[in-house]
């Protein structure tokens, strides 16, 4: 028989709080984490804004060192990861440390790093004056390894790149090895530092992005008719996954169960979901089944929904065709209208919505949405402008990237 797998410790680093309790009240409160970009000036630019960390300085959280050696997107994953390992409240000293593992996830890794070394060498005199950090700090799996490093973890450690799959897929490994014996608690989610000029240039070269640089906080809309692109974020989401009989045995507080998770893929288009949402369908019939529930059991759904014309509506047919259009009592909302898209870490966050929403019993919003897209129909229940109290047994995550990678978990209350 296959162990079963629940949640024990939650950490976010988001641009709605520098912490699960702050980043919760302002979900719960319907805030927009979207601002005019301050890392670099974004004049020249089609879409000016995104949604940055706030008050957020790595030297109240790392040592100098850990500084210098890392890039951004390691020390928010450094950052959440420390969170929500004090919250599982696990003692390494009374365990095996190869039995504690590490699979982390992001889809860019060290942007800020490669477009700052390159563009000193560019400007240069042509000698190769790069810093021995540089490989270091780039490659995207030293997330992982850094946090194994911090805490001692000897057991699996690895990074998962799936663009914005990516956080599913971590969480979604991590969920297998235990199942399968292989790590009695891993650390899991995902982190990304994408907000500089080279990333935020190429988003926008694709017409991917928002243009409302007159109302940042209101340009993430997903499902509205007016919505014109996502808006770009920067943070990190872990969570602590854990042997269930391992948990129990040592009175561990537990947010939840990790019951499904599904990965397919579109085969269809390099950034473009599939038009009928059929690989995405697929993925969110195959988590259900391996929950032994249906669609009709899912009392929340956060969507991937990040505000573009194709993707909204992609997902809402993959959702109806398992629904069948018929009413059902799901809750759906798209906190992407709050946050922003987190590329890589994006699952990770929704991830701990999802939990937070089972511990709470309420539904966060989407906001923004002032004009459904008419070909979303009445039969689907999405919560808008303010957050409601709804009962929370199970709920399910979305999450689709570049590549064609379409990555599902489900969650469910014990």
């Amino acid at each position: 028989m296959l162990n079963r797998v629940v949640i024990t410790g939650l950490g976010a680093l988001t641009p709605l709080g520098n912490n699960i309790a702050t980043f919760w009240e302002n979900i719960i409160a319907g805030k927009s984490g979207a601002a005019r970009i301050t890392r670099f000036d974004p004049s020249l630019f089609r879409t000016q804004f995104a949604c940055e960390l706030k008050d957020f300085n790595a030297a109240d959280f790392l040592d100098r060192t850990e500084i210098k050696r890392t890039d951004p997107f390691t020390q928010y994953a450094l950052v959440a990861s420390d969170e929500a390992i004090k919250d599982s409240g696990f003692d390494l000293n009374k365990m095996d440390p190869f039995d504690v593992g590490v699979i982390w996830g992001t889809g860019q890794g060290g942007m800020e790093t490669f477009e700052e070394q390159v563009e000193a060498y560019a400007l240069g005199d042509g000698h190769p004056r790069f810093s021995p950090f540089f490989v270091p700090k780039l490659i995207a799996n030293m997330s992982s390894g850094m946090i194994s490093i911090r805490n001692g973890y000897m057991g699996i450690n690895y990074t998962t790149v799936s663009a914005c799959a990516t956080s599913n897929t971590a969480i979604m490994d991590a969920y297998n090895y235990i199942r399968l014996g292989k790590a009695k608690i891993i650390i899991t989610g995902g982190s990304e530092a994408p907000i500089t000029a080279a990333s935020v240039g190429g988003f926008s070269s694709m017409k991917a992005m928002s243009t409302q640089n007159d109302a940042p906080e209101q340009a993430s809309r997903p499902f509205d008719v007016d919505r014109d692109g996502f808006v770009m974020a920067e943070g990190a989401g872990a969570l602590v996954l854990e042997d269930y009989e391992h948990a129990i045995s040592r009175g561990a507080h537990i947010y939840g169960e990790l019951t499904g998770a599904a990965m397919t893929s579109d085969a269809y288009h390099m950034t473009s979901t599939h038009p009928e949402g059929i690989g995405a369908a697929k993925a969110m019939q195959l988590a259900l089944q391996e929950a032994g529930i249906s669609i009709n059991e899912v009392d929340y759904l956060n969507m991937h929904a990040t505000s573009t014309h194709v993707g909204d509506i992609s997902e809402i047919k993959a959702l109806l065709s398992l629904t069948g259009n018929n009413k059902t009592n799901m809750m759906i909302s798209a906190t992407k209208s709050m946050t922003g898209h987190l590329l890589g870490a994006a699952g990770a966050i929704e991830a701990i919505i999802c939990l937070l929403s089972i511990r709470d019993q309420v539904i966060p919003p989407t906001i923004n949405t002032e004009n459904l897209d008419p070909i979303i129909p009445e039969s689907l229940n999405i919560v808008l402008k303010e957050t409601i109290d709804h009962k929370v047994k199970v709920a399910m995550s979305n999450t689709f990237g570049f590549g064609g990678h379409n990555g599902i978990v489900l969650f469910q209350s014990l």
